[in-house]
């Protein structure tokens, strides 16, 4: 993958460059960005451009035999780690060697991949995906070789926040001191969820998120789009590429959950506590699986936040979808200065419950019994 061929970010990636060209690659990276930023390519095209037989000051050859392997990401020394659980293909100690296969198709068909995206293409269910200890064990092995093309042996590592303290403390030393011309290149989006001891060991490259007009014209020129279309969904996707697919190709999964919480919503306001309790059971019998329970929470705090914006900010500054429109009209005036923070509060921590394994029955209802209390708090007097 050449630099070329990530959208945007000219200065992260003139940076890149001149850290190769003037002999400072640091050992231990941390690329740091917003999901659909693009850090997962930015990370694969500044390997190959490392590894690069014939570079130049602006990009990788893309013909040599070195980039001609990485373009298929089967390079020997290039090497992957990334979040995975046991399935009906790999049941018993699941690690990123036994999923390869499916990981090299998926970044070639959208190198710009989400999480979510990643487990429905491994099919693990509801299944958390982490970062195990016999993973670390199986990084250990593979960088104790010696490299066997490029002068670099390279380990991408894609959301090292699925770490666990376990799994993380066994690759502390190796991190700090690793083999001689071994580049480890962790892609992460939340550095609060990464452990210290790995953060407080890596090189920080921060990646934001893609500026509107970058985006923009890219949507036109891989869309064919409109330029006023390609111009509303690049505000509306705040520089996240992904979430600029979505609106392009209407997601379902987008239109699911904004069914769901008008409906939540709805019997929460009006205090229909038994049918919440159908809506919670729902919530925990759909095929939904940890991952989609917590994208339905993050997009939950994405309609509070348009409802301030609504109430309290520049028009402009508002990012939502047109099946969204209607209902934050109708909604926004009882999300306010007295309850939205505790509201936001609310959500971030069942977000955290869900990720330790709560029982989502149980979770969504007392979140629902809760909203039920701070719908009906009054605005603050003159909003």
């Amino acid at each position: 993958m050449q630099f070329k061929k990530i959208i945007g970010h000219q200065n992260v990636k003139k940076r890149l460059i001149n850290s190769v060209n003037e002999g400072r690659i640091s050992h231990a990276q941390l690329f740091l960005g917003p999901e659909g930023c693009g850090n997962l390519p930015l990370a694969i095209a500044y390997a190959q451009y490392i590894s690069c037989l014939e570079k130049s000051e602006m990009d990788s050859c893309g013909e040599c035999q070195s980039c001609i392997k990485y373009e298929k990401l089967i390079h020997p020394d290039l090497h992957f780690v990334f979040p995975v659980a046991s399935s009906a293909e790999v049941k018993d100690k699941p690690t990123s060697t036994k999923y390869i296969a499916q990981w090299r198709e998926a970044i070639l068909d959208e190198p710009y991949l989400s999480l979510a995206h990643w487990q429905n293409r491994i099919e693990t269910g509801n299944k958390q995906l982490l970062i195990s200890k016999n993973e670390s064990e199986d990084i250990l092995k593979i960088l104790s070789l010696k490299t066997y093309e490029s002068e670099y042996k390279v380990m991408i590592i894609w959301y090292p926040e699925r770490f666990n303290i376990a799994s993380g403390n066994k690759l502390l030393k190796i991190i700090e001191e690793p083999p001689n011309k071994t580049l480890f290149i962790l892609v992460a989006q939340d550095s609060e969820q990464v452990l210290t001891t790995i953060l407080s060991r890596t090189q920080l490259v921060k990646v934001g998120r893609i500026q509107e007009e970058v985006l923009q014209a890219e949507l036109v020129k891989k869309y064919s789009l409109e330029a006023s279309v390609a111009h509303k969904i690049a505000h509306q996707s705040d520089g996240n590429f992904i979430t600029a697919q979505k609106l392009i190709e209407h997601s379902a999964t987008e239109e699911e959950f904004h069914d769901l919480f008008k409906d939540w919503m709805r019997s929460a306001f009006k205090g229909n506590v038994a049918g919440l309790i159908i809506w919670s059971e729902n919530m925990a019998n759909i095929s939904f699986g940890r991952e989609k329970q917590k994208q339905f929470l993050k997009y939950s705090l994405h309609i509070f936040r348009e409802s301030l914006m609504k109430n309290y900010g520049d028009a402009e500054m508002e990012r939502v979808a047109s099946n969204e429109v209607k209902f934050l009209s109708n909604f926004s005036p009882y999300i306010h200065g007295a309850n939205c923070i505790e509201i936001i509060e609310l959500f971030n921590d069942a977000s955290y419950h869900i990720e330790r394994n709560a029982n989502p029955k149980i979770l969504f209802l007392d979140v629902s019994l809760k909203l039920t209390k701070l719908l009906r708090v009054e605005a603050p007097v003159g909003t």
